[in-house]
């Protein structure tokens, strides 16, 4: 392994991901969460592959493999749990009852 410290840096971020994926199918509450993050993320890590597959292929590459496949997850429960319609929208608070 070359990159140690790329190492930890993926392992210490990635550790998010699994609890992030556990609360969401726990509650199927994703209040909070943004797609654009995780897209924004998931871009990131796919940099970093590209970059192990063009100049520095390593076992690392599965750190950010693994990372990718939770953020896809994540963002798929995002998706799966998130309020939809008016109804769903009162109930999370978003919606104005008022009127």
């Amino acid at each position: 392994m070359n990159s140690p410290f790329e190492a930890m840096m993926l392992l210490c971020f990635g550790m998010s991901w699994p609890f992030s994926v556990a609360k969401a199918i726990r509650t199927r509450a994703v209040q909070g969460k943004s797609p654009v993050f995780m897209i924004v993320v998931w871009i990131g890590y796919a940099c970093g592959v590209l970059h192990k597959l063009l100049y520095s292929l390593d076992a690392i590459i599965m750190l950010y493999l693994l990372n990718m496949i939770l953020v896809v997850v994540d963002l798929s429960l995002y998706y799966r749990y998130r309020p939809r319609g008016r109804i769903a929208r009162m109930f999370a608070g978003d919606l104005d009852v008022s009127r």
